[in-house]
């Protein structure tokens, strides 16, 4: 029990973190005697409230009670701490006046174990510059990175949703191509005196072209031009075999969708790695019959 009342724990302090609670309303009078950043306190499962110290939780353990053997000691608390993800921008009150590259700040979780005193759980925001006991994780940071980037779905060039496409015509498929919509793209993300680089770029796209077909390139596709006549693209495009006069306003629903392959090291060598992100975009294609006149 203790356990699924550590796990809600756990949920309510991250929607705490979100902006759904603020710390001031936390302190309703079980967490009197709490210091910043305090953001759930419980008791224990079927545990009475009532006044007392025992209803009196902070966000720090308490020190040891006078005679218990434990002044000097804190074998009574079982702590945990993991690299909070994200991390919290520069500035942020919990970075308590150091700097993103000094340290990191953890989620701290601390539950006191002593079957005599239950009751206890605790979780905080602390900075540290590399506690011994936690390891950072680079693969973390390289998806802080990567978040950083904000990376978006491919810029739809061709099909234009403006213009209407002909049955039996090559059409081309292309894309503008930006840092942010195919790369390659840097970031850096530090914590605890690690520092992981991180480069994304589009390795692949995948075009759904709303009539049960797909097409996939591996490169952002090349520009049409008056020059090329009916000629197909050498490299992404597409056939349509039947009109759109029976699709959702008269319109092909498609999507367009990339594949990015990050890579990514820590700085100064050692561990690297790699992460793959998929971004989408939709279009839309119209598609009509060549009408032949006869004479």
């Amino acid at each position: 029990m203790l356990r699924q009342t550590t796990a809600w724990a756990v949920f309510l302090s991250v929607t705490a973190s979100l902006g759904f609670a603020s710390p001031a309303a936390a302190d309703d009078g079980v967490c009197k005697g709490r210091t910043k950043y305090i953001t759930l306190c419980v008791k224990k499962p079927g545990e009475e409230s009532g006044g007392g110290d025992q209803d009196k939780r902070s966000s720090q353990p308490p020190a040891p009670k006078p005679g218990s053997g434990a002044e000097n000691e804190r074998d009574h608390w079982r702590c945990t701490k993991a690299l909070k993800n994200p991390q919290p921008p520069a500035g942020s009150p919990e970075w308590e006046g150091h700097e993103p590259g000094d340290g990191a700040v953890y989620l701290q979780e601390c539950e006191w174990v002593d079957e005599k005193e239950a009751g206890y759980f605790v979780v905080t925001t602390v900075w540290a510059a590399t506690p011994d006991e936690v390891t950072i994780d680079p693969a973390v940071l390289a998806q802080q990175a990567v978040d950083s980037m904000l990376l978006t779905g491919p810029a739809v060039a061709s099909p234009r949703p403006e213009a209407t496409y002909t049955v039996g015509v090559p059409m081309w498929l292309w894309v503008t191509p930006s840092p942010t919509t195919w790369g390659p793209n840097t970031a850096s993300a530090s914590a605890g005196g690690i520092t992981v680089s991180a480069t994304a770029q589009v390795s692949s796209i995948s075009w759904r072209m709303g009539d049960g077909s797909t097409v996939t390139c591996t490169g952002p596709g090349t520009a049409y031009s008056a020059a090329r006549g009916m000629s197909p693209s050498p490299d992404c495009g597409h056939v349509y075999r039947t009109p759109s006069a029976h699709q959702p306003a008269n319109k092909y629903q498609g999507t367009a969708t990339t594949t990015w392959t990050v890579n990514w090291a820590v700085t100064g060598g050692g561990q690297t790695g790699q992460l793959t992100e998929v971004r989408q975009s939709p279009f839309t294609v119209s598609v009509g019959e060549l009408q032949v006149v006869g004479q």
